[in-house]
């Protein structure tokens, strides 16, 4: 059996797609998804596709959504 060391240098060599699904499986292991919270959250999504296709909502660029975070939390 293969130890956390070993499993992690084999991965590291995956390309980052491979790379990321690991990580997603792992966490799916510690934080099973819930179907309910799932559909709650396509839900969400649709609505606020919905907002942007209107104009009831205005998108924003990333970075300037983490240049207003690292502002706020600035010390």
């Amino acid at each position: 059996m293969h130890g956390a060391k070993q499993i992690v240098k084999e991965a590291e060599s995956l390309p980052v797609e491979e790379r990321a699904a690991v990580v997603d499986f792992l966490l799916q292991t510690l934080n099973p998804p819930d179907p309910q919270i799932d559909r709650e959250w396509i839900t969400v999504a649709k609505r606020r596709l919905g907002e942007l296709r209107t104009g009831q909502a205005n998108p924003i660029s990333g970075e300037e959504v983490f240049n207003n975070v690292k502002n706020r939390f600035a010390t």
